[in-house]
């Protein structure tokens, strides 16, 4: 009985986990060609804090979304990290996401915070988000964009246990 007990267990883990991992894709800001941050070159927020405009020569995807560079150099620095330089939140407006709402982007007002990118609407909206930048973070890790996944996968999980009580 405790080794079904533990299959049950081990198969309601996969069972979830797989799921889960599949629908955690990434909701990405980008224009009607699919093109991030306006345009501007990711990596260059990190190496030269400014923005810089991206050339349609050098390109990479991730994530659904076409990343413009303007060097070789810097596409290629984004393909072997590119969790190391895609923007949070999938380059929506960062104080956007704190109110739960999904902004576009023009690509010049940014702050990257403890090696990690956010960009805002404008400057205008990033003078506002930067005021409490500690605090604009943690609201954004509770607004509603982050209950919608939550909610995806709890509904999800509710529907696996039913299933596991049945067998």
């Amino acid at each position: 009985m405790n080794i079904q007990h533990t299959l049950k267990q081990l198969l309601a883990t996969v069972l979830i986990a797989l799921p889960v991992m599949a629908m955690a894709g990434v909701d990405t800001e980008t224009d009607e060609n699919y093109v991030i941050l306006a345009g501007h070159d990711v990596v260059a927020y990190f190496t030269e804090s400014k923005p810089v405009m991206g050339k349609a020569m050098f390109t990479a995807v991730h994530n659904d979304a076409i990343y413009q560079f303007s060097s070789a150099v810097n596409r290629d620095m984004f393909k072997k990290a590119p969790s190391q330089y895609a923007p949070q939140y999938g380059g929506f407006c960062a104080y956007g996401v704190t109110l739960g709402q999904k902004f576009e982007v023009d690509g010049k007002a940014f702050e990257v915070v403890d090696g990690k990118l956010y960009v805002n609407k404008n400057l205008k909206v990033y003078e506002i988000w930067k005021k409490e930048i500690p605090a604009n973070i943690k609201l954004a890790m509770v607004s509603t964009l982050g209950r919608q996944q939550s909610y995806k996968q709890a509904l999800f999980m509710a529907k696996m246990n039913r299933y596991l009580i049945s067998v």
